[in-house]
């Protein structure tokens, strides 16, 4: 499953510095038929102590994460809506993603200057999602008067887009997302063939800087009007150090922890941020293990058995008869397979079943 997140942010808060540290977690590209070989775009791995202890169980050959698309966004500048800077590239580039991270800088440095001459989060964030609104709020306007003619004519089809694009269009005059007006059935499935902008999901992703004057450690007025803006709007974020972190990426296991510690960086912010990204785009893990490869599955959460078995082959949908199942933990704690089937706890499952996060799988076709 092809699933990308595009990074996006004003100039110096750190949103390249943050993809080269994002990119050490890259995996085998030939691993993932959905991969690209463009500089752009990471596929990075997601972080699951889960596999490493399947795989260990299984002694597997082979270990194969689950993996997620990052692309480095052009930079973007006030009027990139109108086409300034790399404005109609920087569009383009976000409208093909599934969700948007968006990097705001909330450390003061003298030496890495602002493209403000302050730092100020909520309006870094507010001069994004604006020209992210009049982006969309041109598109919307473009398709209602094209509508118009659809309507005259009769098309009960354009009526329900036109409901639904007319309440959007309202609430990006106000200055708000499309994500924030509720829309039935019906307008969604129209709504969504216009590739809004505003109707992605959003991470932001907080950049401090080791040595720096960090807002959140600073508790400075600016940072709590930010964690009330994120309450406010239900908004989901992360704190990263991408400049510790690039430092960090090409060190590993014990070398890498003490260095964390020594530089007083407890979490490992990338981890943190890919995990984020994860559950942004509502996705789960399920995984296959045995002596070949134990590997880790992307899903989207609410998918049902047969659904699930896509990810593996599209011909597991059609083909399904049933699957076994068992919770991971459950199957490493009883020590085997044959010994997990002994206790019963080895499940068959039929074309309904809702696949958890979690769940070791073996397909029946």
């Amino acid at each position: 499953m092809s699933l990308s997140i595009g990074i996006v942010g004003l100039p110096n808060v750190g949103k390249s510095t943050l993809f080269n540290a994002l990119t050490r977690k890259s995996v085998l590209v030939a691993n993932y038929p959905f991969a690209t070989i463009d500089p752009s775009v990471g596929v990075v791995a997601v972080p699951d102590e889960r596999l490493a202890k399947l795989s260990a169980f299984s002694k597997s050959a082979k270990t194969l994460p689950a993996a997620i698309e990052f692309v480095d966004i052009a930079g973007l500048v006030k009027g990139a809506s109108a086409g300034e800077g790399l404005g109609n590239k920087f569009l383009t580039n976000i409208r093909e993603t599934d969700a948007i991270a968006e990097v705001v800088r909330i450390f003061e440095d003298d030496n890495i200057i602002h493209v403000s001459n302050k730092v100020e989060p909520i309006s870094d964030i507010e001069t994004i999602n604006l020209e992210l609104i009049l982006a969309d709020l041109a598109t919307v306007t473009k398709r209602i008067q094209n509508l118009a003619s659809e309507i005259k004519r009769g098309g009960k089809v354009a009526v329900v887009e036109n409901a639904g694009l007319e309440r959007i269009k309202t609430a990006l005059e106000a200055g708000k997302l499309a994500q924030t007006v509720t829309l039935d059935e019906k307008e969604i499935v129209e709504v969504k063939k216009l590739c809004l902008l505003t109707m992605k999901p959003i991470l932001y992703i907080l950049n401090k800087k080791a040595g720096g004057k960090n807002l959140d450690e600073l508790n400075d007025e600016r940072y709590k009007k930010l964690l009330q803006f994120f309450k406010e709007n239900n908004a989901k974020f992360v704190i990263v150090d991408a400049g510790i972190e690039q430092e960090l990426k090409d060190m590993e296991g014990n070398d890498k922890r003490e260095m964390r510690e020594g530089l007083g960086v407890k979490d490992d912010g990338i981890n943190d941020l890919i995990k984020a990204g994860y559950d942004l785009l509502g996705l789960i893990t399920y995984f296959t293990t045995g002596e070949d490869e134990t590997r880790a599955w992307t899903i989207k959460r609410g998918w049902t058995a047969p659904e699930a078995g896509t990810a593996i082959h599209g011909d597991f949908k059609e083909k399904f008869v049933r699957a076994e199942v068992i919770e991971w933990d459950k199957l490493l704690a009883a020590g085997s397979y044959a010994a997990a089937r002994e206790r019963g706890i080895v499940r068959t499952e039929g074309k309904e079943y809702v696949v958890k996060d979690g769940d070791v799988i073996e397909f029946k076709i």
